[in-house]
């Protein structure tokens, strides 16, 4: 209807491609006669990135684990002396084409509150122990991810991974992020805008995906650092 109303008032209508079909490749443009065609291609360096990227995972998370291990075994004490349950958080997420494992926290919330709730805003919300505030203003919460990172579940660098429910109400944009795996840290979670749901940082996703490289992943984890040390938090 607004394309006959404006070629009626002599208008001329211009069309934007959806440009997110092609940010998972390099696209190159063909004349064939008087047809125009697009490529799609994968280069060699993503192999050589993923390997990479792997490689640090692998490496890093170990050696985290490693030098922060009298660190995590000081809070799983604090955890356990402040509140009855569990020190840690087991909660299943989607990961990389949609495929489900299970997400490590430190238990920042009272046992009796439901699992797969909205994920509070607040931090004065009653279902957070006193000291499950500290370990979210600091983050500290998160370290238990990266033995999802050594199990190849999830990489230091990536989209953040949600829950089955929501995932079921992506739309195509959305479920891009199921691309890669996901990570502790990434674009959007060093973004103004990190205080969104993670589905609304979906752009954010979208341009890691297509420009990723190892020295965005440094310069992510860098950066991620710098907010911890000011007291952002991730």
């Amino acid at each position: 209807m607004f394309q006959c109303d404006a070629m009626e008032a002599n208008v001329r209508v211009l069309y934007l491609l959806y440009i997110y079909l092609f940010f998972w490749y390099n696209l190159s443009v063909f004349n064939v006669g008087r047809l125009l065609l697009l490529g799609f291609y994968r280069t060699g360096e993503e192999h050589i990135y993923l390997l990479t990227k792997r490689a640090f995972d692998l490496v890093s998370s170990a050696l985290a684990l490693l030098v922060l291990s009298p660190i995590l075994f000081l809070v799983g004490v604090i955890i356990k002396v402040e509140s009855r349950g569990s020190v840690l958080f087991k909660q299943e997420r989607i990961g990389k084409q949609a495929d489900p494992f299970v997400l490590f926290k430190f238990r920042t919330m009272r046992v009796d509150a439901p699992k797969y709730a909205l994920h509070p805003t607040d931090s004065d919300d009653p279902r957070i122990t006193r000291v499950g505030k500290w370990l979210r203003r600091t983050s500290i919460d998160e370290l238990p991810q990266l033995w999802n990172v050594l199990r190849g579940d999830m990489s230091v660098v990536g989209p953040r991974p949600e829950m089955q429910f929501v995932v079921e109400e992506y739309n195509e944009n959305q479920r891009a992020r199921l691309r890669v795996r996901p990570g502790i840290t990434g674009v959007w979670q060093i973004s103004p805008e990190r205080s969104l749901p993670i589905h609304e940082g979906v752009d954010y996703d979208l341009y890691y995906i297509e420009n990723r490289s190892f020295a965005l992943d440094l310069a992510i984890i860098l950066r991620t650092v710098f907010s911890l040390i000011r007291g952002r938090g991730t």
